[in-house]
């Protein structure tokens, strides 16, 4: 008799989970055996192992993998799904005191209502001149309510900032920005990256000078152009699911000079009125 193969559980994860092309990369807690000690414990009875926060990247990526099979979407058909509730005190944890302070436990669980299994498919650290710990992501989630039997696929995005803290490092702040698959095809120039340089540093601002070919890297996009004031600039975009270029950063450089980053903000500096509201 053949002996039956050990199912390879990434793959699992990967056929069952993901639609999209992207690896999901919060797999760090693909096990039943990490989530057993905090099973029983509220949130305020929990110790995260430091080993858990020794870096920036580590926090967001155990914080994530934590999340994975975390579901508050009521009772389904299908019986138990994922780790059900017990991510989401661990998953608190990772928030710095002072966030606990403005985010309650309460309203953090309520937050993920409808969620039944989080993927994160991208996570870069935001370049910036404060030196802030500061980075973008990007989350698929499958999503369904009690009161309507079907699952969908969701998709958002939004920056996290980090604290060291005498434990390791938390995260100070979280936002989130649910993607739609609407807008773009009706109005479209407003999400890609090209146009909105062409309208708002071109038509607005009077800026560009020549537009150069832009330079593309996975789902990074690098858009150059040569400015009015004879500086060069460049301006980086990150593609979302939807399509969607959202700005990243913005670089200028006079002649031979370094790239310097800038922060500028086209609807205060050469509008009087914000065309976009």
């Amino acid at each position: 008799m053949q002996k039956r193969k050990k199912m390879d559980m990434t793959s699992y994860h990967q056929k069952y989970f993901r639609p999209s092309c992207l690896k999901a990369l919060n797999l760090r807690f693909d096990n039943w055996e990490f989530f057993s000690p905090f099973s029983e414990k509220a949130h305020d009875q929990i110790n995260l192992p430091p080993e858990l926060t020794r870096t920036p990247e580590d926090t967001i990526l155990n914080y994530f993998s934590v999340l994975r099979e975390a579901e508050n979407m009521g009772a389904r058909s299908c019986g138990t799904v994922g780790q059900a509730r017990t991510p989401f005190p661990i998953a608190y944890n990772f928030l710095s005191k002072e966030y606990q302070k403005i985010l309650s436990y309460d309203d953090y669980l309520k937050s993920f209502a409808g969620i039944g299994h989080t993927s994160l498919i991208k996570l870069f650290r935001v370049p910036n001149r404060k030196k802030e710990i500061k980075f973008f992501y990007e989350l698929e989630t499958i999503e369904g309510f009690i009161d309507k039997r079907a699952e969908y696929f969701g998709y958002s995005y939004g920056y996290i900032q980090l604290i060291h803290e005498k434990e390791g490092f938390r995260i100070s702040s979280l936002s989130k920005f649910e993607e739609d698959f609407l807008c773009a095809p009706y109005h479209g120039w407003n999400h890609d990256g090209e146009s909105v340089l062409e309208v708002k540093y071109g038509s607005w601002c009077k800026l560009i000078q020549q537009m150069y070919p832009t330079a593309k890297d996975g789902y990074f996009k690098n858009i150059y152009f040569h400015g009015t004031d004879g500086a060069d600039y460049c301006f980086i975009f990150v593609t979302l699911t939807n399509g969607t270029d959202v700005e990243i950063a913005q670089y200028r450089k006079v002649n031979n000079g370094s790239w310097i980053q800038v922060y500028m903000n086209p609807e205060k500096e050469c509008l009087t009125e914000n065309p976009l509201q």
